[in-house]
């Protein structure tokens, strides 16, 4: 018997997936959480073997949760499912140790599957989600830039994204392939404006590639 932990922050949905796994065979519900604090409090009590995890919670989401459960509980299997597509969640949930990823649009037979394929220590990824892994491990350019003048007033974190401004990328796709938020790109852009004397993100563009 597979006991599943349910952790989503609508009432709704956890109704809804409660009611299609507990009329599957080899299949329990173990027990409910509104976001990772209560799933993490409802783990020991409940003893999952697959925990089904929502991508975005208040409190705790499901990225951060994933890494507590890898820490705390390795030998519970993390399986993410999320309405969200983006690269943070996805990129994130997996290195944070998901045993997958799937979208809420999946079919009932594709999230079942999932879960028993969690269980038994497969990799689950929605077809989306294949596809964006696949597109990342093409390679997106982030390496080191050229020297340029001032580097060494930078952080190790502020050359990456330098790195990846010297190629084009927007403020969106670095907080998602560096698995931050795009606030935090825009203060480490206006901290290297500062150190480098420069005006707005054109001149450092410039700057970076030496012209």
């Amino acid at each position: 018997m597979i006991r599943v932990l349910l952790v989503d922050d609508q009432a709704l949905m956890r109704r809804g997936l409660r009611k299609l796994l507990e009329i599957e065979d080899g299949i329990e519900v173990a027990g409910e959480a509104a976001d990772g604090w209560e799933a993490l409090a409802a783990v020991p009590r409940c003893a999952p073997d697959v925990v089904l995890v929502d991508a975005r919670m208040p409190r705790m989401d499901g990225v951060e949760l994933t890494a507590r459960l890898a820490a705390e509980h390795p030998r519970v299997a993390a399986l993410v499912l999320s309405t969200f597509e983006e690269d943070a969640y996805i990129f994130g949930a997996l290195r944070a140790g998901a045993r997958g990823y799937l979208l809420k649009d999946c079919s009932p037979e594709e999230l079942i599957d999932g879960i028993r394929k969690a269980y038994e220590g497969e990799t689950v990824l929605d077809g989306p989600v294949a596809a964006r892994l696949v597109a990342e491990l093409r390679g997106w350019p982030r390496g080191p830039v050229s020297s340029f003048r001032g580097q060494e007033l930078l952080s190790s974190r502020e050359l990456e994204v330098a790195g990846m401004i010297a190629v084009g990328a927007t403020n969106r796709e670095i907080a998602a392939r560096l698995f931050i938020t795009e606030g935090t790109v825009k203060n480490h852009v206006s901290s290297m404006l500062r150190k480098l004397g420069l005006r707005d993100r054109t001149q450092l563009a410039l700057h970076l590639s030496g012209s």
